[in-house]
């Protein structure tokens, strides 16, 4: 826009803004919003979120080329702009700078006079500070009122020490509400956007201590206050000229660093109409906000203790994948879900990276989102190596479903879960409008991640002393391989609420429950394939144990550890109630935060020893494997991975119909079997890279004598064609 033609439109309005209602003006600052934001909106993603006494609206641009966040506070002389006004400006801000902004649609008076605008713009910078934005990564801008009340929030952080933030863009900043300045007579006639008089009704609306520091800024007691570096631009010809000026000299007078740019023969609030001929003053804002802003070097981080062994024990055709995924009521929109996941892997910086070869350990550095793929005929797809090097995830969809494959370096089965819920409340809200809560493992979006999510928990929670490491064989299912690596998909789906009344029945957990039904499944398949009972091996299956429950930790990182549960044939014949009896004791010896400590204690200190640490990375890789060949999963017939009851707001209940989780075979064993439960729906997904079903037939055979009603799928080629 040139500055002919907004000076011909603010002539107009500026008879219809200083002689209408208080009403009308309002509605007048939301067609500038609309205005100002026209030519942006299409590049921006928009949440709002309500603080009770005020509105607030993330801005979020398709690029985001800064890190940290501007907390915008807009203008309208504490009387006039709503979120609707605020986000217009706010969406210049986003898109020309490529960062977050955060717009706080403060009380107005004369409704709310002073304090409550101050009152709501502490809350907001509090926000994005609870949110995990640290006071060096915030920018305050605003215009006329909005610029004078980045100068009071400066003062109040002040005076109950709060951090000051990196810096403050005041456009045409109101820092004088007694009207004191000489450019209220010299331009009241010349600014084309604004009268005295309207600012002194303005003022009279807003406080009646009108010299009090944190009604005109520029009051400030320079032993009392602290100000981060100001920016600041006025107008040659506006009513408002001198608050500018003589905050600037003041601010300089107080020893505090401000630079000002005033452009002769403009009006007030020039800047926020993106004038062609003075797009320098956006340059000028950028490099304000590259100078402030600490730079945002891409996120990296070491392997937790867990993830470690997982690139080192890769083979060729198996690398340790899970997937998690969602069934819709309705269609995916791919646009929607990519535009989602664009927002939700910023909030998970470790979650959606690459693997880096170091010389001395692996690594995990951010990257961007990956491409949402169609989804293919069967779940955890046969990837390569270097596929997984360049992202860790994988996101497919396919009808109403979409699916998130992780590869278990950079998180465990709750964090995956956590991963999934958000992107799918963020492809809500995108798509419907839908405001959904950071509740029930959604994380909010917006926020930045903290240090708690990032941390090595193992690390963190170790204790002084290993327990040591078991090498007894155990019996192993084989099979003819599928000979184009097709993995075999049987889902059972019963009741949970039923499977629940029986575990509560008999004072077990379902967990031990599954676990037991596992073991007799496997005991009669060897019982038929091995008829001398000495030469019959020890049948045990390995429980991951979601270790958040029992160390104060919210990683989202690897967080669990395996308990072998079973039992030895060789001691003779089991009833179903002996072997459930015998998990159960197992799991409450087991599971305890000392014994868990001591197990993960061994794997944390053997990790810490000098020579070790020397160890070049390719020597690394050699002995990681050789111990997981021996104690990892050698040490278990399958593994049943329960990922317990998932929960979601009550705001997605009524768009999501059902989840799913099923985990890659193991590297040496056809089979493994995941369980989820949604709802009153429990789904046993048992994944198979053999011919035969035999181990999954049995399973749910034996669920059905116990008296469990079964619905079983398959992607089989050779679909099961007995009823079980």
């Amino acid at each position: 826009m040139t500055e002919k033609f907004i000076r011909t439109n603010l002539k107009y309005l500026k008879g219809f803004m200083t002689e209408s209602s208080l009403s009308a003006a309002r509605k007048t600052h939301v067609l500038l919003g609309d205005f100002m934001a026209v030519s942006h909106r299409s590049g921006t993603i928009h949440e709002r979120r309500s603080f009770g006494s005020f509105e607030g609206e993330w801005i979020i641009p398709e690029e985001e080329k800064r890190g940290g966040v501007i907390l915008y506070l807009h203008g309208g002389g504490y009387t006039c702009g709503n979120i609707d006004y605020a986000k217009g400006f706010g969406t210049v801000l986003a898109n020309e700078f490529g960062i977050r902004v955060f717009c706080c649609a403060y009380r107005l008076a004369p409704e709310n006079p002073f304090p409550a605008a101050l009152e709501d713009a502490l809350s907001a910078y509090e926000y994005l500070m609870q949110s995990g934005f640290s006071h060096d990564k915030i920018i305050l801008c605003g215009e006329s009122a909005g610029g004078g009340l980045c100068y009071a929030l400066s003062l109040k952080l002040a005076e109950q020490f709060i951090a000051q933030p990196a810096g403050v863009v005041a456009i045409s900043p109101w820092t004088d509400l007694t009207l004191s300045g000489r450019s209220h007579k010299e331009n009241d006639e010349i600014d084309p956007s604004m009268t005295t008089e309207r600012v002194r009704f303005f003022a009279e609306c807003y406080s009646d201590d009108r010299e009090n520091p944190f009604v005109s800024p520029v009051f400030f007691e320079a032993d009392k206050a602290d100000f981060p570096p100001s920016l600041i631009f006025a107008g040659g010809d506006e009513v408002l000229l001198d608050d500018s000026k003589m905050m600037h000299e003041r601010l300089l007078a107080g020893g505090f660093k401000s630079e000002i740019i005033i452009r002769p023969n403009l009006w007030h609030a020039y800047v926020l109409y993106n004038l062609r001929e003075y797009r320098s003053d956006y340059d000028r804002i950028g490099r304000f906000l590259d100078r402030r802003l600490k730079s945002d070097a891409q996120r990296w981080s070491r392997l937790d203790n867990a993830g470690l062994i997982f690139p080192a024990s890769k083979r060729r055709g198996w690398h340790n994948i899970f997937r998690l995924s969602a069934d819709l009521f309705e269609p995916i929109d791919r646009e929607a879900m990519q535009s989602a996941l664009e927002v939700t892997v910023k909030r998970f910086p470790l979650i959606s990276s690459r693997l880096r070869a170091g010389f001395f350990w692996y690594y995990l550095e951010q990257t961007a989102a990956p491409e949402i793929i169609s989804d293919g005929p069967y779940p955890i797809m046969k990837r390569r190596f270097g596929e997984v090097r360049k992202c860790a995830i994988r996101v497919l969809y396919y009808k109403n479903r979409v699916a998130v494959e992780f590869f278990h370096a950079v998180t465990d089965g709750a964090g995956g879960a956590i991963f999934l819920k958000t992107l799918i409340a963020e492809y809500l809200s995108q798509k419907y409008g839908v405001f959904v809560p950071s509740t029930d493992g959604v994380a909010d979006r917006l926020a930045q991640p903290t240090a708690d999510e990032l941390e090595d928990s193992f690390a963190e929670n170790a204790g002084a002393v290993g327990s040591k490491r078991s090498s007894d064989k155990v019996f192993h299912l084989t099979g003819v391989r599928e000979k184009d690596g097709f993995l075999n998909l049987t889902c059972g789906i019963l009741s949970a609420n039923d499977l629940l009344s029986r575990c509560r029945e008999l004072d077990v957990t379902v967990t031990a429950y599954l676990a037991a039904v596992m073991t007799m499944s496997l005991i009669n398949i060897q019982r038929r394939k091995v008829n001398s009972l000495v030469k019959r091996k020890p049948v045990r299956v390995q429980i991951p144990v979601n270790l958040r429950r029992l160390f104060p930790s919210s990683t989202m990182r690897n967080f669990v550890m395996v308990v072998n549960v079973g039992v030895d044939p060789r001691m003779g014949d089991f009833t179903f109630e002996e072997i459930l009896g015998i998990i159960k004791r197992q799991l409450e010896l087991y599971v305890t935060p000392k014994n868990m400590q001591a197990a993960f204690t061994t794997n944390v200190n053997s990790e810490r020893l000098f020579i070790v640490r020397l160890m070049p990375l390719f020597i690394k890789n050699i002995v990681m494997k050789a111990v997981f060949d021996s104690v990892g999963e050698a040490q278990g017939c399958i593994t049943v991975s329960n990922l317990g009851k998932i929960t979601v707001p009550d705001e997605m209940k009524s768009y999501v119909k059902a989840f799913d989780f099923i985990i890659g075979p193991q590297a040496r064993s056809p089979h493994n079997c995941a369980v989820c439960t949604f709802g009153d729906e429990m789904r046993i997904n048992f994944i198979r890279r053999s011919e035969s079903p035999e181990l999954e037939r049995e399973f749910f055979r034996n669920l059905v004598r116990l008296g469990h009603h079964v619905v079983v799928e398959s992607n089989s080629k050779d679909i099961l064609q007995e009823r079980i």
